[in-house]
């Protein structure tokens, strides 16, 4: 092949290379100057803080200091213990936000 065989076969590769940038700049251009605004990613939820078992415990000892020990031992058995170190620990945020409305 020649050199200046080659060298054609260069520029049209980068001429469709162009042609393709601008097809892509053309349509972000659309995308973003249309009508409405683009569409916001829906914002995630901030993960949960984690809650310790020394959270749980002070939250319903306070709770058995209130006279509602009744209450809180209803609350464990809801989430099949009958004391707290029982509980999965995945169940503290949930224990505790039911604790907190006792």
């Amino acid at each position: 092949m020649s050199k200046m065989s080659e060298l054609s076969m260069v520029l049209d590769a980068l001429i469709e290379c162009g042609n393709k940038l601008t097809q892509a700049a053309e349509q972000l251009r659309s995308y973003y100057s249309a009508d409405e605004p683009p569409k916001e990613e829906p914002k995630t939820a901030e993960p949960q803080k984690t809650v310790t078992l020394e959270e749980v415990r002070a939250v319903l000892a306070e709770k058995s200091r209130e006279g509602k020990t009744a209450a809180v031992k209803e609350l464990l058995q809801k989430y099949g213990a009958e004391k707290l170190s029982e509980v999965d620990a995945a169940n503290y945020a949930a224990l505790l936000t039911d604790a907190e409305v006792i």
